[in-house]
């Protein structure tokens, strides 16, 4: 994972300091602490037919493997508005946000610490096909997705999201 050598504000060298129980790399000169603080990621889950939509992924990390529709925000963006580019980008779908789903940290990308912002969505028009940065796009059956899903977080929120719909079914 990338760490900085020098400081962007000086170009001094940073030095490991401690700040408030954690190792920084800290500005011995002017005192610029760098923060390696999460990326925000926001995607959907859209079911039909018992069947949940997934992307193979075109890129590292995880080229090749299964995910959500999702990707990271742009800055000023609202996490809604970038989980409906995404799908659009990713699926050729729009899509219509029904409610929020849930919220993860992304520990698994080698790139950079995420937390995702996962929405429920149904279909509003398009047409079903892999985009920018896709190799495929399908609908997968709920209670068998693939088993080569690219992300931890992706993994736990298809098993919570079955779970819910048994729950109820179960409540009728």
């Amino acid at each position: 994972m990338f760490e900085p050598r020098f400081c962007p504000r000086c170009a001094q060298g940073l030095v490991g300091r401690d700040d408030h129980g954690v190792m920084r790399p800290t500005c011995a000169g002017c005192g610029y602490i760098w923060y390696r603080n999460p990326v925000p990621a926001a995607g959907v889950l859209v079911v039909e037919d018992g069947r949940i939509l997934l992307v193979k992924r075109r890129y590292d990390p995880r080229a090749g493997a299964w995910c959500l529709p999702a990707g990271f925000m742009e800055a000023g963006e609202h996490p809604e508005a970038s989980a409906v580019r995404e799908t659009l980008e990713e699926t050729g779908l729009r899509v219509r946000l029904t409610g929020l789903f849930g919220v993860y940290a992304g520990f698994d990308d080698p790139r950079v610490r995420a937390v995702l912002i996962l929405y429920t969505a149904e279909r509003e028009g398009g047409e079903l096909v892999a985009g920018d940065d896709a190799l495929e796009a399908a609908f997968f059956p709920l209670e068998s997705p693939p088993e080569d899903l690219a992300f931890a977080a992706h993994r736990q929120a298809i098993h919570e999201l079955r779970e819910r719909l048994a729950q109820h079914d179960a409540e009728g």
